[in-house]
């Protein structure tokens, strides 16, 4: 009665009608969020590369680096946001068990991402950062919708997988956009890449450790910096004191699959010297050692690179097996260092690379070897 006394006394009908619904606005959403809960960033368990701000957020920074939540209702929202308010990133989610889609967070969010399910639930949802730690983290504050809480993941081996863009999933997924138009990370999916593929069909852990464009001792088209200068740091940043911290986890194999852009002929505009055989073994060694003394009993397993063919092919494996060799000599009661050799492949990508269905296909192949290891490796 009271609105209805108020709104009465205005001169006018279309007064009257805007007041109800000032009314309106007003009460109804007070009545839909009885319900909600927040899960603030301090209480999600993430599993990858990240780090908890000084603002108490949460920052996604490695490729495919990834978290799960439960919920009940039919909506959950995500309130995620970058550190550059130019840029934008992405992330993907599965819904309960199954995949969905990229989710594209742009720099001046105007609100949280609705995630949406049918039925009231329980639901589960698991979020992955889709992108790299080179595009900047994605940033979590909190998380809102019914009844919703922390899920971590499930109690298994980890494999941590270290490479370039290929390991990333870069340039591989062309849903949101044709390959000549957008940005680079426009077509990152980490979560279809060929590591979280073979992970999610042994049912084992994940974690990337890559960057687009790395190698052992120089980049695709530069002198560096190299996978051994960056891997320590936090975000694969060269010169950054902020420093990953390897006790978090313990893999019990560490997939190295680098060596594809050392063997790189370059952009044609920058000088470039020929591939140095001599500084390429060297230099692996060391970083093998390097990961070693994070991970004393990891199961190291170097992989060739399906897009380095013909003689560079050839040179690639000759590498591979004379590192494993200087490294079983220095480590001779550690498990000795395991090869795999892709098979060739022309990719359907963008700038050269795998698309989803490739990583399928590499997936598929690589599958078998990690099976029969990690069946060694837990007996």
């Amino acid at each position: 009665m009271k609105i209805i006394y108020t709104c009465q006394t205005k001169k006018t009908h279309a007064y009257f009608l805007l007041t109800i619904v000032v009314c309106l606005i007003q009460v109804i959403p007070s009545r839909a969020n009885t319900t909600a809960d927040t899960l603030y960033a301090s209480g999600i368990r993430p599993y990858g590369r990240y780090k908890i701000n000084d603002r108490k957020e949460l920052e996604l920074i490695s490729s495919a680096v990834h978290f799960g939540i439960t919920f009940f209702g039919q909506q959950c929202a995500v309130f995620a946001s970058n550190r550059d308010e130019h840029a934008h990133n992405y992330i993907q989610y599965e819904l309960d068990g199954v995949y969905q889609r990229r989710l594209r967070i742009d720099g001046h969010p105007t609100g949280p991402i609705i995630i949406t399910a049918g039925g009231n639930g329980p639901h589960t949802i698991w979020i992955y950062k889709a992108t790299e730690a080179h595009t900047g983290p994605v940033i979590i504050s909190k998380l809102v919708a019914d009844h919703v809480s922390t899920v971590s993941v499930a109690t298994a081996p980890l494999i941590e997988f270290i490479g370039n863009s290929i390991t990333c999933g870069a340039a591989a997924d062309t849903t949101d956009y044709p390959c000549s138009i957008g940005e680079y990370h426009d077509y990152h999916n980490a979560y279809m890449a060929y590591g979280p593929r073979v992970a999610r069909a042994l049912g084992v852990n994940y974690m990337l450790s890559s960057v687009s464009g790395i190698g052992i001792y120089r980049t695709w088209n530069a002198d560096g910096p190299s996978m051994p200068q960056v891997y320590e740091n936090i975000d694969f940043q060269l010169n950054n004191p902020d420093k990953w911290d390897f006790t978090k986890y313990s893999p019990k194999i560490v997939s190295i699959a680098l060596g594809t852009n050392d063997l790189s002929l370059g952009d044609g505009k920058t000088p470039r010297k020929p591939f140095d055989k001599e500084v390429f073994i060297a230099d692996y060694v060391g970083f093998v050692k390097l990961v070693k003394t994070k991970y004393p009993k990891a199961q190291i397993v170097l992989l060739s690179s399906p897009m380095v063919k013909g003689n560079a092919g050839d040179i690639l494996k000759n590498c591979l097996a004379a590192i494993k060799s200087q490294v079983d000599a220095a480590y001779p009661s550690d498990k000795a260092v395991q090869l795999f050799f892709f098979s060739p492949m022309e990719p359907h990508g963008c700038y050269g690379h795998p698309s989803v269905e490739d990583h399928k296909i590499l997936a598929a192949e690589l599958k078998p070897f990690f099976r029969k290891l990690l069946s060694q490796l837990t007996k």
